[in-house]
């Protein structure tokens, strides 16, 4: 990392996402709404903060893996947060996220994941944590989420047979 890059990352390590005047944290909701544990909750932000530095930094667009991105869509619905604090006051840019325009994209999305895996491991020299950035294959097999109400409804998962 430049001198420059090393202190945005130092910056953005920083940013406190959660509000800790509140008795539901961000860091709590996100592990509720996606059954994680706190710690994996926690990984997957610091995760996030990684991605959110590679964007600010890339001269190519990225792509995140699915847990990366929960946590973005999160982050996004915490306005003052996302757009003021983080956007505004700690990188200096505005990061939109834009929603897929369908199965035609899909195959630049592999591409463009599979670059941001390779940035990373450019950037951070190591590679990323598995269990938060899967393979390509199953970062684009396994996105066929519902949010279900789990007081109102059982979640039982499929058997998967092998053949």
């Amino acid at each position: 990392m430049t001198e420059e890059q090393n202190k945005k990352w130092n910056k953005i390590q920083g940013f406190e996402i959660d509000d800790i005047d509140s008795s539901f944290t961000f860091t709590d909701r996100l592990a509720r709404e996606n059954d994680w544990t706190i710690e994996y909750s926690l990984r997957t932000i610091f995760e996030y903060k990684k991605f959110m530095f590679l964007i600010t930094i890339s001269d190519f667009p990225l792509t995140p893996s699915d847990q990366i991105d929960q946590v973005w869509h999160l982050h996004l619905l915490y306005t003052e947060s996302y757009w003021i604090e983080f956007c505004k006051y700690t990188i200096n840019k505005n990061i939109h996220h834009g929603p897929t325009k369908g199965l035609e994209e899909k195959t630049l999305f592999k591409e463009q994941y599979l670059k941001t895996l390779q940035f990373y491991e450019s950037i951070f020299n190591e590679k990323p944590p598995k269990d938060i950035w899967f393979d390509v294959e199953t970062r684009f097999r396994e996105i066929h989420f519902t949010r279900v109400n789990r007081k109102k409804n059982w979640v039982i998962p499929k058997l998967r047979f092998k053949n």
